[in-house]
């Protein structure tokens, strides 16, 4: 974390009064902040809280009613999210589809150097020409990433990067996170994990049913008693891995 707070630095994003409906289900209600440059935010809370969501309406991935406001210069955006979806292409192929996607304007060939620069980044160079569909749990989040980390994103959104992967390649993720972050790349981030959110966040958000009820410094969030349902997450009556 640096000295500078978050407010003296550019609003990439700001929600004001956000509210994000799915029928009768109120999944955002009311949400107001902005993420800045250089952060690195965890979006923490129970399953059903709304952080997913949170992290769609902030990306502008999900209509709502309320404000969603952009720095003048558009951030580029990018999401990785829990299961990352895989086409049946090679490893590098894969990340050269996001690349045209996400810039048509590059040429193939430095599609692929970029593509390239990105396997390397993860690691997974030496498995360029691997069916993707083929890699194990761990490979598959670090290609997501690499997808991610390609484009140039300003902001990117990881929704629980490290669910359901083994301790050791948890480790590798949060490394490469880690990684980004000490580039300047804005991270926000949901997680389960509270060791992680201690580990990789300058920010806590903290949700409960559709509401940011908390949105503290990390240090801050761990240390004050500002609210009874979320001391009740931090002493771990209600189940949180804290790895």
């Amino acid at each position: 974390m640096t000295a500078t707070s978050p407010q003296d630095r550019t609003a990439l994003v700001t929600l004001r009064d956000a509210t994000v409906s799915f029928g009768t289900v109120r999944a955002v209600r009311g949400a107001s902040l902005a993420i800045h440059a250089g952060e690195s935010i965890a979006v923490v809370g129970a399953n059903g809280s709304g952080k997913t969501t949170l992290l769609r309406l902030l990306h502008g991935v999900v209509d709502h009613s309320g404000m969603r406001l952009l720095a003048a210069s558009a951030p580029r955006q990018a999401m990785v999210f829990q299961r990352p979806f895989l086409l049946r292409l090679s490893v590098l192929n894969n990340v050269r589809l996001a690349l045209w996607l996400g810039d048509r304007r590059l040429r193939a060939e430095a599609r692929t150097d970029r593509a390239m620069d990105a396997l390397r980044r993860v690691g997974l160079a030496g498995l360029r020409d691997r069916p993707a569909r083929s890699l194990s749990g761990g490979e598959q989040q670090r290609l997501a990433l690499a997808r991610g980390w390609a484009v140039r994103p300003d902001i990117l959104f990881l929704d629980e990067p490290t669910a359901n992967l083994d301790p050791s390649a948890k480790k590798e993720v949060e490394s490469l996170l880690a990684g980004f972050a000490a580039d300047g790349m804005t991270l926000v981030m949901s997680t389960h994990n509270l060791g992680q959110a201690k580990r990789l966040a300058g920010r806590v958000i903290y949700m409960d049913e559709g509401r940011v009820d908390l949105d503290l410094l990390t240090a801050d969030f761990f240390s004050v008693q500002a609210s009874k349902r979320a001391d009740l997450f931090l002493k771990g009556d209600l189940s949180w891995s804290s790895e």
